[in-house]
């Protein structure tokens, strides 16, 4: 049976400020890291097959603390960023082949993104809910329809996240293996929302807590069989 680890990345250094970060490549604050290493030594029963993570810093510390604290989840394998053959700025890194016996993929793509928060990226949140009242910034924050101003809905995310996801991580999944996915709240809300078949009405209720590992057992159509929180 396959398994599916879904970690929203630990906190980063604009979390920690209350700011909206969406696509700002921000890392992980020193409380991040430690969160990443926590939910490393949660996960280190499992062995991990392959990890799919976002082109964002504070995504890719997250996957790589978790990979690597406890060396038993790779079971042994170095982990290896894997980037686009066609990526024209990655100076021919791509050519070489790779060896599946000693290295686990990491696989990076901008579908897994934060979604797009527009005209709120680097403001401060207490400050623009004092702004624009409470319920206006959470109706931009958690709804599933509507769009924070010049930015993503969280319809909008979900549909890069979904495709993917079906194209290439669901295709792991098939195959029975233990697949790692570090990304953010509102990617990782989009994939959830497939999982677990959640109404766009259900969605605002929808809290995920930074560095806090979620585990899917899934039958081979991606059925969820079941769900744990390594809180």
């Amino acid at each position: 049976m396959a398994k599916l680890i879904l970690i929203r990345h630990g906190e980063s250094i604009w979390n920690a400020a209350n700011k909206f970060t969406g696509w700002v490549d921000v890392p992980l604050s020193r409380r991040g890291r430690a969160e990443a290493t926590i939910a490393s030594a949660k996960l280190r029963h499992y062995r991990v097959d392959v990890c799919f993570t976002s082109l964002l810093v504070r995504a890719m510390e997250t996957a790589i603390l978790c990979l690597t604290e406890y060396e038993e989840i790779c079971g042994g394998k170095t982990p290896i960023f894997q980037h686009a053959a066609d990526d024209p700025e990655w100076h021919g890194w791509d050519k070489y082949e790779g060896n599946p016996n000693e290295e686990l993929p990491i696989f990076l793509s901008q579908a897994l993104d934060e979604r797009y928060y527009g005209q709120l990226q680097g403001l401060n949140k207490a400050q623009t809910a004092e702004k624009y009242g409470k319920e206006k910034v959470r109706e931009w924050r958690r709804s599933y329809y509507t769009s924070p101003p010049g930015g993503e809905s969280l319809k909008d995310t979900q549909k890069r996240v979904i495709p993917y996801f079906t194209s290439r991580i669901l295709t792991h999944i098939k195959h029975g293996d233990t697949v790692l996915v570090a990304a953010h709240g509102n990617s990782l809300r989009a994939m959830i929302m497939k999982l677990e078949n959640l109404s766009p009405e259900e969605v605002p209720n929808l809290e995920l807590v930074t560095g806090v590992p979620i585990v899917y057992e899934l039958d081979s159509e991606a059925n969820v069989i079941d769900k744990a929180i390594l809180n």
